[in-house]
C-alpha cells in the first residue's frame, strides 16, 4: 500500500512539473507574440528612421554626415534610457563612434553596427528610393543602416515591454567600418573594449543578402605591398650575367609562384589589385594610385604591386605570409624584392560556440514561422567589424541585418520583406538569452 502511494505521489509530481513547464512554455510563447506584435505596430516609425538616415550622406570621410547619422541614432537610445557616448575619432582621422549601454545583469550582449557607407559626399547615389512594395534602393540601406535600425527597433520593443531587465546590452556603431582609421589600436579600441566586456556578439551586417543564412565565420582581410628592383640597362642586355632579368620579370615570377603555391590552399585567397613598373614608380597610398614611367627599350628598374589577402583562421594567415615571404626571397639574378603586410581585419574563425548561437537564432526563426537559418559560406561574406570582437567573446554571429543585394554599388537595394522578420528574430533572441542564460551554464 505504501509503495502504491509513493508511485502515485511520484506520478502526481511529474504531472505537476509537466503542467508547470507547459504553462511556462505557453507564457513564453505569449510574451514572444507580444514582442512581434509590438514591433509591427512601430514598423512605420522604424521605416521612417531608416529613410531619414539613408538620405543623409555618411561616406566614411564625410565626417559631418557620419556624425549626423550618429546623432539621430543617439537620440533614439537616449529616449530609451540608455547611457550614450560619442567617441571622437580625431586621433585616428575619422568621425568617431557611437556607444550605447543598458543594464547590469544577465548575459552581456554586444550589438554591432556602423554609421558610414562607401558613398562619398559628392557621389551621384544619394537618396532613398522606393522601387516597389517590397524593394527600396538607397546608399548604405543594407550596408548597413538597415541593420542599425533593426538594432534600435528590437531594443526599443523589449524596453517598452519591460523585457530588457535580464540582459546587459552594449551597442557599438562605428564610423569607419568601410575605411578603417589608423592606427587600428585607436580606431577599433571602443569596439574591442566592448567585446572584452561582452559574453556574446551580434553583428547586423547583411552578410550574403539571404535571410535564410547567418555568419559564424568571416575571413580576415589585410593588405600587402611588393616592391621589386632590378638593374636598369639597355634592353639588348637583358638576360646577360651582368644585367639579369629586370624588375618586371622578377615580379612576374613572384606573382605566378604565389598562384602556383597558394591558390586553392584552404580558405586562402589573395589578389594583386594594383601594379606599375618601369624606370621609375610613384605611389600615392592616400589615393590608391600607383604609376610607372619607362621605355620599351630599357630594362625595368622598379615594380610596385599592391594587393590583399583573405584567410579564415590566424593559422592560415601565418602560413600564407610565411610562404609569400619565402617566394619573394627566391630572387632572379640582379633583382631583389621587399614584401610588407599592412594592418587589417583579423579572421573570425568558426567555433562550436558560434554554431551553438546560430542554432539558437535558427530556433527563434523557426518558432516564428520563418524557417531555419543556415551558416553562410565564408567565401560569400567579406570582412566586417565583428572580426575585431569575435576572439574576445564566448560566441558570435553576424548577418542579422536588412537583406538585399548590390552592396557597395549604385544598385544597392533592400528587400523590405526581411525588415520586420529580422527585427522580430533579434528581439526574441535577446529575450531568450536573458531567460535561459543561467541554464546555459554561464
Amino acid at each position: 500500500m505504501i509503495s502504491v502511494n509513493r508511485n502515485w505521489a511520484r506520478q502526481a509530481l511529474a504531472t505537476g512539473l509537466l503542467f508547470v513547464l507547459s504553462q511556462s512554455c505557453l507564457a513564453a510563447v505569449d510574451i514572444e507574440k507580444k514582442i512581434t506584435q509590438h514591433i509591427d505596430k512601430s514598423l512605420a516609425d522604424s521605416a521612417s528612421l531608416l529613410e531619414k538616415t539613408v538620405n543623409i550622406n555618411s561616406g566614411t570621410m564625410n565626417f559631418d554626415g557620419v556624425k549626423k547619422v550618429g546623432a539621430l541614432y543617439q537620440a533614439e537610445f537616449d529616449a530609451m534610457g540608455f547611457e550614450t557616448q560619442w567617441v571622437d575619432g580625431e586621433e585616428f582621422n575619422r568621425a568617431g563612434h557611437l556607444v550605447a549601454s543598458f543594464g547590469s545583469t544577465g548575459p552581456k550582449i554586444l550589438m554591432i553596427g556602423h554609421l558610414d557607407t562607401v558613398f562619398a559626399k559628392d557621389d551621384a547615389f544619394q537618396n532613398y528610393k522606393r522601387i516597389d512594395d517590397n524593394h527600396v534602393a538607397g546608399p548604405g540601406i543594407t550596408d548597413m543602416k538597415g541593420g542599425d535600425v533593426i538594432i534600435i527597433a528590437a531594443l526599443k520593443a523589449l524596453k517598452e515591454l519591460d523585457l530588457l531587465d535580464k540582459v546587459s546590452v552594449k551597442v557599438v556603431m562605428t564610423g569607419d567600418e568601410e575605411s578603417s582609421g589608423s592606427p587600428l589600436s585607436l580606431s577599433k579600441k571602443a569596439l574591442i573594449d566592448a567585446a572584452i566586456w561582452a559574453d556574446i556578439a551580434l553583428g547586423f551586417e547583411d552578410a550574403d543578402g539571404d535571410i535564410k543564412t547567418a555568419v559564424v565565420a568571416r575571413r580576415g582581410s589585410i593588405g600587402w605591398q611588393l616592391d621589386v628592383t632590378g638593374k636598369p640597362a639597355h634592353s639588348s642586355q637583358i638576360f646577360t650575367d651582368t644585367i639579369g632579368y629586370g624588375a618586371i620579370f622578377e615580379v612576374a615570377r613572384i606573382l605566378n609562384t604565389f598562384r602556383e603555391e597558394l591558390a586553392g590552399v584552404g580558405n586562402i585567397t589573395f589578389n594583386p589589385g594594383l601594379i606599375a613598373g618601369g624606370t621609375e614608380v610613384t605611389v600615392q597610398p592616400e589615393n590608391s594610385i600607383v604609376q610607372g614611367f619607362g621605355k620599351t627599350n630599357v630594362v625595368a628598374k622598379e615594380v610596385t604591386v599592391k594587393g590583399g589577402i583573405r584567410t579564415l583562421t590566424p593559422e592560415e594567415l601565418t602560413k600564407a605570409k610565411n610562404l609569400m615571404q619565402d617566394i619573394a626571397t627566391r630572387s632572379l639574378p640582379h633583382t631583389s624584392a621587399t614584401l610588407t603586410f599592412e594592418e587589417g581585419y583579423p579572421p573570425m574563425a568558426p567555433t562550436e560556440q558560434n554554431y551553438a548561437l546560430l542554432k539558437m537564432y535558427s530556433d527563434v526563426s523557426e518558432s516564428l514561422g520563418y524557417g531555419p537559418v543556415e551558416p553562410v559560406n565564408p567565401r560569400n561574406a567579406g570582412a566586417a567589424d565583428i572580426s575585431f570582437a569575435a576572439d574576445h567573446v564566448d560566441m558570435a554571429i553576424d548577418g542579422l541585418g536588412l537583406m538585399g543585394e548590390g552592396g557597395h554599388t549604385k544598385d544597392e537595394i533592400a528587400d523590405m520583406t526581411s525588415f520586420a522578420q529580422n527585427i522580430h528574430k533579434a528581439a526574441v533572441l535577446i529575450y531568450r538569452l536573458g531567460e535561459n542564460w543561467a541554464s546555459m551554464g554561464e
